[in-house]
């Protein structure tokens, strides 16, 4: 059996790949946690699927020894964390698998062939975890039989497009990730919620800034204009509600004032469950 992997820059028509925050972490943290002498760490992939795309949710490792002959995969475990992961998110099946590396291996297409068998045209994702090329390039595949009929069957891995999506809560997290980019110990606390309210409106304010500084260029003739930029512009401004400054401001100070009644009684409660713990323990 021969395999085959085209170039890394080439794509093909097929479903788009759409890879959340959480399973990037949790590759890279089987990768960091892996068996001391492994190569690589290998896992199953969970998620949904539509007509256009196939959206990774989740994952989790799966225990396996690769040698340069042979490869064995704990298949035992896999079936029992998936059927846990099903009482969990029971809309979250099997779409494929991953394995930390720049390459496919022949090792590879025995791993595929499992899952082919756990799920209709899995999808292959590679994470280069070790940074070869000077960054972390993933990658996503299906594969499909090559050959002559009745002669020796190949398998060819097909790229297909990327994109990284995420959940409200998950850029909360990715946002901090990125915060402690630019701190020596490479630690950050969590911020409170009027520091995000603020940190918020400050983003939209440069927003604003910016697309204000882009229609003035157009208009003194600096910038030439785009039309797609404008049909943009058009659709966002017809998205505002229109409502008076004072109705907005009002509004404004009673969503605050409710999420400052809201912090109080959590901390109130914080401080009674505390209180109660000391008065146990005398």
């Amino acid at each position: 059996m021969t395999i085959q992997a085209p170039f890394s820059n080439m794509s093909v028509y097929g479903p788009v790949v759409k890879i959340h925050p959480v399973v990037l972490s949790s590759i890279c943290d089987s990768y960091e946690r892996r068996n001391e002498g492994a190569s690589r760490v290998i896992g199953t992939l969970l998620g949904t699927i539509d007509k256009h795309s196939i959206e990774v949710t989740n994952c989790f490792s799966v225990p396996h020894n690769e040698s340069e002959d042979e490869v064995a995969v704990d298949m035992e475990f896999a079936k029992n964390m998936y059927e846990l992961h099903k009482r969990v998110s029971p809309t979250e099946i099997i779409v494929g698998w991953y394995a930390t590396g720049f390459d496919i291996t022949e090792h590879s297409v025995l791993i595929h062939e499992y899952y082919s068998r756990e799920a209709s045209n899995p999808i292959h994702l590679t994470i280069d975890t070790s940074l070869q090329s000077g960054k972390m390039n993933i990658r996503a595949y299906v594969s499909a039989q090559m050959g002559v009929p009745g002669r020796t069957v190949g398998v060819m891995f097909t790229p297909l497009s990327v994109k990284y999506i995420y959940f409200d809560t998950e850029r909360i997290g990715v946002d901090l990730l990125q915060r402690t980019r630019v701190v020596p110990s490479r630690s950050k606390g969590l911020t409170s919620d009027l520091s995000q309210v603020a940190g918020s409106a400050a983003r939209i304010q440069d927003m604003l800034s910016t697309v204000l500084e882009y229609i003035e260029d157009v208009l003194a003739g600096k910038v030439a204009a785009d039309n797609s930029v404008g049909r943009f512009l058009t659709d966002l401004v017809n998205k505002v509600p229109t409502i008076s400054p004072e109705d907005f401001e009002n509004m404004l100070n009673s969503n605050i004032n409710d999420l400052l009644m809201v912090t109080y009684l959590a901390n109130l409660t914080q401080a009674q469950i505390s209180l109660n713990e000391k008065l146990v323990l005398l």
